[in-house]
Formats: structure tokens, sequence, C-alpha cells
């Protein structure tokens, strides 16, 4: 199917969903009444997403903390320790991640999406996806020397370790009848960004290799999904909580290796501020291959005018024939449940720009 009209996954959270969670991990609501406030909400964003005209829906990741959250509640062996990051933007600086280092053993306890899979099936009403985190984010995302190293003494074992557990989740998917599986991969621009290149040479690493060993690991979670049925994906982030981001940089450092070794039917980019580059690196996108252009932001209100849009396009569809092209949001609106700084009525006007846009297009 030719979804146009795309989004990324996360969607702000009403205000009763972030009440609730707080009264649940106090201990004042049961996880039932949780899940009843959940389900209204993404039952609303549901609603409205048909309304709009996307092409594909999805539950607004209403469920989770963060965009990679239900790793480390679903799988034994992480920590409550972080990796710092150096975030630009609206009250940048360094702060934590919401990824949990591993500090044991990974062992798989549930599924990752189990909890959010039933509820979409039954109410969508329509082509949703579901998104996971990649294998790949684990390695930069995860490792912390002096933790992860007494049970993990390589990145690689590490990424084998989540590999398997991705794979798992990945044919369970299938199994239920999904039909558009992304992997969300915002560690991969690490390596396209020059000062985090220079910070993993410093500490003896070598992010050419990294990147290999990265995309080995998502190849290998996804293999045996059958491509005539499944739709799979890649959202390359540079980094999305409370409007901030934390890598900048051209596509050109891993455009050659992403684009044509990565066994993926589409690739989900940001492309909504001049910090991304031009377009020139997708003329290494392999022919067949679909690239939806994260033209509108989503992490300020500012609306983009439709005929820049339409420029836009038609800049990239020099590099990608117009037919294997689509727009999307740059990214989610909320890959942190606290949400970027922009309101509600905000979020739905972008959403139907971008169909608008799509429509227009093609």
């Amino acid at each position: 199917m030719k979804y146009r009209a795309e989004q990324v996954g996360s969607l702000l959270r009403p205000a009763a969903v972030l009440t609730a969670r707080v009264e649940f991990e106090e201990g004042k609501i049961s996880l039932e009444r949780l899940r009843g406030v959940e389900d209204k909400a993404i039952q609303d964003a549901l609603h409205m997403q048909r309304d709009l005209g996307l092409d594909v829906l999805t539950d607004g990741e209403m469920r989770r903390g963060s965009w990679l959250t239900d790793m480390a509640e679903a799988v034994d062996g992480f920590v409550r320790q972080k990796i710092i990051l150096d975030w630009k933007g609206p009250g940048g600086g360094e702060e934590a991640s919401t990824a949990n280092a591993v500090g044991g053993k990974l062992r798989k306890l549930r599924k990752l999406t189990g909890h959010e899979l039933p509820f979409l099936s039954k109410t969508a009403r329509g082509p949703f996806k579901i998104t996971l985190p990649a294998p790949s984010n684990f390695m930069v995302a995860s490792y912390k020397p002096g933790i992860t190293d007494a049970f993990y003494p390589t990145h690689a074992g590490l990424l084998a370790d989540i590999v398997e557990i991705i794979r798992d989740e990945v044919q369970w998917l299938v199994a239920q009848g999904v039909t558009y599986i992304q992997f969300d991969a915002p560690y991969y621009s690490h390596y396209l960004d020059r000062h985090q290149r220079e910070r993993m040479e410093a500490q003896g690493r070598n992010p050419d290799q990294e990147l290999d060993a990265g995309i080995a690991g998502d190849n290998a979670a996804l293999e045996g999904v059958p491509r005539d049925r499944v739709t799979l994906a890649l959202h390359v982030c540079r980094g999305n909580s409370r409007s901030r981001w934390y890598t900048e940089g051209s596509y050109d450092a891993i455009a050659e290796k992403l684009f044509q070794s990565l066994n993926v039917d589409r690739f989900l980019l940001e492309y909504d501020t001049e910090r991304s580059g031009g377009f020139e690196p997708l003329r290494l996108v392999p022919a067949g291959k679909t690239v939806v252009l994260g033209l509108v932001t989503t992490k300020e209100p500012r609306l983009e005018p439709a005929d820049e849009l339409r420029r836009r396009i038609e800049e990239a569809a020099q590099y990608v024939p117009l037919e294997n092209l689509a727009i999307s949001p740059q990214c989610g609106f909320a890959s942190v449940a606290a949400g970027n700084l922009l309101s509600m009525d905000d979020q739905w006007r972008k959403l139907e720009l971008v169909v608008d846009t799509a429509r227009t297009v093609w």
C-alpha cells in the first residue's frame, strides 16, 4: 500500500493520561483504572486521525513513558543508570536519556507491546503501525562502562542478546497479523554527527564499525518477515525530548551504508531544519524503496507554508522518484510522555497539513 500521509508514532498525551500515570505510580489508582484512561485517549486519537485522513494510524504510544521505556519494563537486566546526553534547544544542557543502562544478563519477561496491540487491533479500523526501538540503539544508549561490561565485555555481545529479544517481538507481531512495523533508531544519528564521532573515537571506539554492526543487528532482528504482507520501516531521529535535540549534520556519513544495506521498505527521515542537510544523500536510496520526508516540525507550533512543503518535495524528487516519496512530521510529538512544546491543536493542524500536502502532491 502507498502510505503518502505518514506519521512517526507518538502523539501528545492528554492531561488525564499524564495525571493517571502519576497517580498509578503513587499507588492511588489501579492498573485497570490507568488502562481505562489510556483506552479513552487512544480511541479519541484514532478517531481524530481517521477524520484527518492519515494513511496509517497509531495509538500515539499513549501507554509508554517514552518511545523505548517498554524495553526496560519488559526485560530483566536493566538498571536505573543513565547515559548522559548533551541536549540542544529550549532548556538544553546535559541531561539523562530515558534509556536505562544494562546491568545484568538480559532476559525477556513479557512482550514489549503485548499490552498495546490487542486494543489497537480492535479499535483502529484502518491500517496501523507498531513502533519498536531498533536493537542498534542499545549499543549507544545502554552500554555504560563500569556497569555493563561486567556482564557484556563487548558491545557486540550486548547487541546479540538485544537482537534476539526484538526478533522475538517482531515474529510475534507478524503472527498477530500486524502489517506495518517500524524501528525507531535515533542513535544512528550519532554516526553522522561530527562531535559525536569525535567523542566515540576519543573513547577508543570506531564509529564506522559500530554503524556496520548496528545495521547488521537490525537486519538480523527483521529476518524471516514476510515482505509481501508486512511493511518494514526505519525512523532516523536526532533526539526529540521537550522540543530539544542532540545530534546535527547531513546524512552523508551514513547514507550509503544505511540506505543500501538496511533491509527495510521505508526510511522516515528528519528534514525539518537546515540541521539535517540537503537531499543529495537520497541519491543513494535503492530503487523501489520509499523515503518519507519529515518536513513538518513537531518541535514548535509554527505551521509550515504549503507551497514551501511542495517545493521541498520537488527538490527531493530530483534524487528519489516522486512515486517513491511520502511526507510526515519530522518525528513524534511526544517521544517522552511530557511532549514537545506545542498544543494539542497545533499537533492536529500539523497532521492535517501533512494530509493536505500529500493529497495535493500525489
